[in-house]
């Protein structure tokens, strides 16, 4: 075992993550069921426009992890639409366990200055499914501004 690294057990499909200084969030609900981009694809457009239908103007979620702050969700569905359909079926299993990450999540992302952008800070929190999947999400926070943005919700490799 590489040093530095802490194995991380679940018990339910008894899989093993190494993960590098970055606590792992246990989300209370399961990745979508489906096989192909059809059937995920209508189960979380409902939640999208469940969020959207509760503001006027774009759509959000409040993130204990930024005490309330307002994370901006429309962002995910711009970089969604520019990945190849297989990645997109990836991405898009784990939008409610990424959108519940988002909300209760308090523990420490790894956190970056964007290398495209010095004005802007990449959070990267990583979570695991009540099945045992380990996924992430991306948060980019502008340093001006302090607007928060989804950018992307993916499995670890």
């Amino acid at each position: 075992m590489d040093a530095g690294r802490v194995p991380i057990r679940r018990p339910v499909r008894a899989k093993l993550y190494y993960l590098t200084s970055m606590k792992v969030f246990q989300v209370k609900t399961k990745s979508y069921a489906g096989s192909s981009y059809d059937e995920l694809y209508p189960q979380a457009r409902k939640l999208y426009n469940q969020i959207k239908g509760q503001t006027k103007r774009q759509p959000y979620v409040r993130s204990k992890y930024f005490t309330g702050q307002k994370v901006f969700i429309e962002l995910f569905w711009v970089h969604l639409n520019q990945k190849s359909m297989k990645e997109r079926r990836k991405r898009i299993k784990f939008y409610g366990a990424g959108l519940d990450l988002l909300r209760n999540g308090r523990l420490q992302p790894t956190a970056k200055i964007n290398p495209n952008n010095p004005r802007e800070t990449l959070y990267r929190f990583a979570a695991v499914t009540l099945e045992g999947d380990l996924f992430y999400i991306q948060v980019k926070e502008n340093n001006k501004s302090k607007r928060k943005d989804l950018m992307s919700i993916f499995p670890a490799k």
